[in-house]
């Protein structure tokens, strides 16, 4: 349901609901916090890791043979120790738990661990999370305890992809939409009316611990501002909520304000198109935007400028070197001498083409329409005509090699992870360029660290060299917060996060009533 009002009406609401020196009562009345009730803007099209659920390894219903760290590295969950790699790098071992069960209440054993990714390998299975698992080819059972990937090439990122849920060798048989959401987890899926809410119930025997937090409801809202106006009626004990909405509740007594940082991109994808795919377009475009602008108007400093696909937060991977200035002059230089002429409407022309084009952002997200906006605004003062259109993810996911996006993503955890994908020539827009993948697939089978930041700050340069998006900025995370409960641990977000994933929540299992 969209909101019935504006932003500034949100926000005044707050401010005053601030002054009224009251907390608001835990959002599922409880008194000894064991229960607690999150919006979440997105809601999951499945539970099934090898559909999409839980990509980044925080899903609540499921482990991985490692998790990710607050810091980013991997460590044991599954596994009894770190995954460890053959001489040749073609090969990674692992030695599994023996106090572990399901929630069907049936053992955890390599026979799962196997059954899990030889399912993800099988192209009929119709596993979504295949393309990502490009460089493995296999998976066996040693013994009892253990299990051997074996990879195509080397692929130093490959720990961070064992973060992947196991599911129970049985689950296997029919069509993985069929497959029911039974984990190692902390948590088990107790009710799920879809378009509404999930209902998850502590796993008594987890091996790690049952949850303090016994009973988690997760309410699914997709509109930011309806989002804030039901977390300020005492409905939520926490959401994520855009800079401008969630900043009215640093005054609400009880709540919290929480910003991390993340290495989450908002990028324009630029399609090989005759306007997005031409060279001088597209640098032309990366020099006309206000990058700074938009961090301090829109995201109101929640954010860093970025104009390469890798973020600060891999600093070690970063070339300082390579990127784009604002530079509005430079731009129109360029866009001159290709040819792009202005015609009486102020748009630029070449050939009876006009530099025109349609740009795509997700229907309710208040930052992507901002940014999306104001890259509009930019594009616009050089003679570059941007329509925009907001749409669900159902209608623009088949435009993409079409239409420009308002993209996001990235990760914290490798920079292979977030840039192989969207950059190397297979990716959903058509981009292409022999440098960027000569780079990326060194960076990508390197295992020794320094060679790896060499290979990625040249694809940096490359890249720079021949852009194929315009990126804007690593966005940061804005979530409210109920202060009832203790455990929150600061990480840095992937672009994956929320009340299921990552965010504040991400060691939720580990919370403890104040």
């Amino acid at each position: 349901m969209r909101s019935l009002l504006p932003p500034l009406v949100v926000a005044a609401v707050l401010v005053a609901a601030g002054c009224t020196g009251t907390t608001t009562p835990s959002a599922e009345g409880t008194a000894d916090g064991s229960a607690l009730v999150l919006a979440d803007p997105a809601e999951p099209t499945t539970l099934n890791p090898l559909l999409g659920y839980g990509r980044e390894g925080v899903s609540k219903l499921y482990d991985g043979l490692v998790e990710h760290r607050a810091d980013g590295s991997v460590r044991p969950q599954l596994a009894v120790d770190a995954p460890a790699p053959a001489a040749d790098g073609l090969s990674w071992t692992v030695k599994l738990r023996e106090d572990v069960k399901f929630t069907d209440g049936t053992a955890f054993g390599p026979e799962d661990v196997v059954a899990t990714y030889r399912a993800l390998l099988d192209p009929a299975s119709g596993s979504t999370e295949r393309a990502a698992y490009a460089e493995l080819t296999g998976v066996e059972q040693l013994d009892v305890r253990t299990v051997r990937f074996t990879l195509a090439r080397p692929w130093a990122a490959f720990p961070h992809m064992l973060v992947l849920g196991i599911l129970p060798s049985e689950a296997f048989g029919g069509p993985l939409r069929d497959v029911k959401p039974v984990g190692t987890g902390p948590y088990k899926l107790v009710d799920w009316r879809k378009g509404d809410r999930m209902v998850l119930e502590a796993n008594a025997s987890y091996f790690g611990g049952e949850p303090k937090i016994r009973k988690l409801t997760v309410v699914f809202v997709p509109d930011d501002n309806t989002r804030a106006q039901r977390m300020q009626a005492g409905e939520f004990d926490g959401t994520e909520l855009p800079p401008r909405l969630a900043a009215s509740f640093g005054s609400v007594n009880g709540m919290r304000v929480i910003t991390h940082r993340s290495a989450d991109l908002r990028a324009i994808t630029l399609p090989s198109g005759p306007v997005t795919g031409d060279s001088a377009i597209r640098m032309a475009l990366n020099q006309a935007v206000n990058r700074k602008g938009m961090v301090d108007n829109l995201l109101g400093g929640k954010g860093t400028p970025a104009s390469t696909p890798v973020p600060d937060t891999l600093p070690e991977f970063v070339e300082t070197g390579a990127g784009f200035q604002y530079d509005k002059a430079q731009a129109e230089l360029l866009l001159d001498q290709a040819g792009w002429v202005r015609g009486a409407d102020g748009v630029r022309v070449r050939n009876g083409v006009p530099a025109r084009f349609v740009l795509m952002y997700p229907i309710g997200d208040v930052v992507r329409a901002d940014l999306a906006t104001a890259f509009a605004a930019d594009a616009k003062a050089v003679g570059i005509d941007v329509q925009l259109a907001g749409l669900s993810w159902e209608a623009a996911t088949p435009r993409l090699g079409v239409d420009a996006m308002l993209h996001g993503g990235g990760t914290p955890f490798d920079p292979d992870l977030m840039t192989y994908w969207p950059l190397h020539t297979g990716n959903p827009w058509g981009y292409s360029n022999q440098q960027v993948d000569a780079a990326l697939d060194t960076g990508r089978t390197l295992l020794d660290p320094a060679q790896r930041a060499a290979a990625y700050k040249q694809f940096q340069r490359a890249y720079a060299a021949a852009p194929g998006m315009v990126v804007l900025a690593a966005v940061q995370h804005t979530y409210v917060v109920r202060e009832n409960w203790n455990g929150y641990q600061e990480v840095v977000d992937p672009h994956a996060h929320g009340a299921l994933s990552w965010g504040p929540w991400w060691n939720l299992e580990k919370w403890t009533p104040r």
